[in-house]
């Protein structure tokens, strides 16, 4: 497995990012999550095949994604060793301050998330969404004070507008605090809309960019008309990417991969791996192959013709994901 550096920081990163939202409690919501003892041959055949970087959230499965991924990342090697990022900002409890950016949310989320990862420090804190209703400055200082008091190493974001995440750092960068040095944002060949504003402005700036849903929520890893069990039971996937815009994208997945005789998973994430900006696409796994193709991606190039096929069917979409 290939490495690279997080955004302009030293750490070294795996190219592929492990996404640990397939697991924890099953809930109503995610019918399709998997347990401790389904997921551990994931995250030991991960770490075999040199993946080193670990994401989960603290809203993923009401905490128990953040319990599972603890626990078995103690199994593969000394916490060194592991890369280890986390998020703030989504609901956590019923009633006022229950979620979001202020300063009592994230002092008492990075904590909670340290409890149930059972660890004093996570490597990446990253906030979830942009809190429209906490000052920048107030968010900005607290998660400058996470990494000071050494409960994180760096920070990071994930979506949100381009202008609100250069007012999040213009707030850090003129008061000292501590800058994101990453960008996790939905980027895939059925959505392309960061293309325009935020991806450019992390180039510019240095930034890391870890896509989230680099498959399109799978929607590129099978025929059009295929059907799953998370594509036909989570609301997010059914109503981000049941579009019939993606078909012609779809159907160009599927007649690259059937020319070099690899499956579509591979071709698709070998795309997003071609984008000069991204650093380490976020793999949700569920089943052993889903690690296997993404593996494979990363050594599979595309030639320029091959990615102007793959391109050429998109279509300008409404912003989603925010």
């Amino acid at each position: 497995m290939k490495t690279v550096r997080l955004g302009r920081t030293g750490l070294e990163v795996s190219r592929i990012c492990f996404g640990c939202m397939s697991f924890g409690k099953l809930t109503e919501e995610r019918p399709w999550v998997l347990g401790l003892d389904e997921a551990r041959p994931l995250f030991q055949r991960a770490w075999n095949e040199g993946i080193n970087f670990f994401d989960t959230a603290n809203v993923y499965a009401q905490g128990t994604s953040e319990e599972i991924t603890g626990a078995l990342i103690k199994e593969l090697a000394p916490r060194q060793e592991i890369v280890l990022a986390t998020k703030v900002f989504g609901r956590m409890r019923p009633g006022p301050n229950g979620q979001g950016l202020s300063r009592g949310a994230i002092m008492a989320e990075i904590d909670n998330s340290l409890r149930r990862l059972g660890t004093d420090y996570v490597d990446l804190y990253q906030i979830h969404r942009f809190d429209p209703f906490t000052p920048v400055e107030e968010t900005m200082e607290a998660l400058n004070d996470v990494v000071r008091a050494g409960k994180a190493r760096y920070i990071g974001a994930s979506s949100m507008y381009a202008w609100q995440f250069a007012k999040l750092q213009n707030a850090a960068e003129r008061h000292g605090w501590t800058k994101f040095v990453s960008m996790q944002d939905q980027l895939s060949l059925v959505y392309r809309e960061e293309q325009r504003e935020m991806l450019p402005l992390c180039r510019d700036q240095g930034i890391a960019v870890l896509p989230w849903s680099p498959l399109g929520g799978g929607k590129v890893t099978r025929p059009w008309g295929s059907e799953t069990k998370r594509a036909t039971t989570d609301r997010y996937n059914k109503s981000m990417y049941e579009k019939d815009d993606a078909k012609p994208i779809v159907d160009a997945v599927e007649a690259v991969a059937k020319a070099r005789n690899v499956p579509m998973a591979q071709v698709a994430m070998a795309w997003v791996l071609a984008q000069p900006d991204v650093t380490s696409p976020i793999v949700g796994v569920s089943k052993m192959g889903h690690l296997e193709d993404a593996v494979a991606s990363v050594d599979l190039v595309l030639t320029a013709d091959e990615i102007a096929k793959l391109e050429a069917p998109y279509k300008p979409l409404v912003v989603t994901g925010f």
